[in-house]
């Protein structure tokens, strides 16, 4: 019996797994500007139902809190600023990622630990990387000095920028 219900709990899962589709995948792989160390990669998959998850994994970055924001161009030149402005499709206020309104791009914080790492999750429906406005492929993904306070308009206060890297399509998660 034991047998039996161990093998009927693995086809569930199996069967599970083969009933959650998922979408496109994507990744964004930071490098430092503005003489900072803040590197890694943050990848997107989009899920069955057109959410996003994002993980973020950066290390050699300042211990505390940043900023983190899709923004508006897919260009990393001069030290970030040619990313411009948060990724705004829907002509919204800035604000905090659970708030409404906020740009699309805005995803708050993130929080490297002493030994200067971030590793986050989190899921949004702000963005897609299907095509579309919402379509956060193209875009520069940008890693800021500061927190940001989430109600500065348009930027949150968040500082300067101290990585940098395009969201491009991948096949790796």
């Amino acid at each position: 019996m034991k047998r039996l219900l161990v093998a009927s709990f693995s086809i569930l899962a199996l069967a599970a797994c083969a009933h959650t589709p998922r979408g496109p995948m994507a990744v964004a792989t930071l490098q430092p500007i503005s003489g900072s160390t803040a590197n890694g990669a943050v990848h997107f998959q989009e899920l069955a139902d057109g959410s996003v998850q994002v993980d973020v994994d950066l290390k050699g970055v300042p211990a505390g809190v940043h900023g983190f924001h899709i923004h508006d161009k897919g260009s990393c030149a001069d030290n970030g600023m040619a990313a411009g402005g948060h990724f705004n499709p829907m002509a919204q206020s800035h604000g905090a990622p659970d708030a409404m309104p906020h740009h699309a791009g805005d995803f708050g914080n993130v929080t490297a630990n002493a030994n200067g790492e971030v590793h986050a999750q989190f899921v949004t429906k702000s963005v897609t990387l299907s095509a579309g406005a919402a379509s956060a492929v193209g875009h520069a993904v940008i890693l800021h000095a500061n927190p940001d306070d989430l109600v500065t308009q348009p930027t949150g206060n968040a500082g300067g920028r101290i990585a940098c890297g395009i969201v491009e399509p991948s096949g790796k998660m």
